[in-house]
Order: C-alpha cells, then sequence, then structure tokens
C-alpha cells in the first residue's frame, strides 16, 4: 500500500492541475448583450487594438437605428492570465452621441465567455447650461452568439 502511495499523489495533483488553469476568453467573434444588441469584433491585432460593429438594440432618439463603428484596445500584459480587460467606443452613426464601454472577458465555472461592461454615453447638448443631462452612465453584460451553421 506505502508503494501505490506517491503514484495515486502524483496521478491526483495531474488531474488536479487541469482544472486549475485559467481558460483564455477570445473577444473575437460575434456577441449579445442582455438589452438585445449585436456587436462584432472582427479580430485583436498584436499589440491589443481591435475594431469592429455595434448594431444597438436600444435608443434614446426617434432616429432610425444603423449599424455603428467600435473602435478598442485590450490589455495586453503577461500577467492579464487569459481573462483581458478592455475598452472600446462606439460611434454612433444615427445621433450626436458616442459611447465608450470598459470591462473584462471572463470564463464562467462552465466554459462560457462573458463580457462584463460599464459604460459612459455623452450626447450633445445645445448649450453648457444643459451639460449635467449629456451623460448617462449604464452596464451590459454580452455572451457570445452561436453560429447558425
Amino acid at each position: 500500500m506505502l508503494q501505490t502511495t506517491p503514484f495515486l499523489l502524483v496521478l491526483f495533483l495531474a488531474l488536479g492541475a487541469h482544472s486549475l488553469s485559467v481558460k483564455k476568453c477570445s473577444l473575437t467573434g460575434r456577441w449579445v448583450n442582455d438589452l438585445g444588441s449585436n456587436m462584432t469584433i472582427t479580430s485583436v491585432n498584436a499589440n491589443g487594438g481591435f475594431a469592429g460593429s455595434y448594431h444597438t438594440a436600444v435608443t434614446a432618439t426617434s432616429n432610425e437605428i444603423k449599424v455603428s463603428p467600435l473602435q478598442g484596445s485590450m490589455q495586453k500584459s503577461p500577467n492579464q492570465k487569459g481573462q483581458p480587460t478592455f475598452g472600446f467606443t462606439v460611434n454612433w452613426s444615427f445621433s450626436d452621441s458616442i459611447t465608450v464601454f470598459t470591462g473584462q472577458c471572463f470564463v464562467d465555472d462552465y466554459g462560457k465567455e462573458i463580457l462584463k461592461t460599464m459604460w459612459l454615453l455623452r450626447s450633445r447638448v445645445e448649450n453648457i447650461k444643459n451639460d449635467w443631462k449629456a451623460t448617462r452612465v449604464g452596464t451590459n453584460e454580452f455572451t457570445r452568439l452561436q453560429s447558425q451553421e
């Protein structure tokens, strides 16, 4: 029995080490948030820069909603451990406003990728007296859209 104890210990450590590794989260792809808005990030370059498009499901204007461009940056530090922080800006194609998002890409216990974000939306106002109502803040959670193949 004593001779098998080291073997069992090594086996246990080898099997247990697999579950301790952090699963990597990738920003590239198609995402949907809790309000039904869709976002596509086409690729992330070697410096962490990325671009894509955003199609919002909600708006405070009466204008027709159009797909809008986004540009962002992902933290590329060796310390980010596969669940990176990021930020991006959406320049709305249909209104005089712009939104900045910041967040982190997580992989939950079931292997599902989730983007937890906070945003600031700045709308144009007519004058400085109305500045108080020009910025809104909120949060969104994005999940990966599965391809319809």
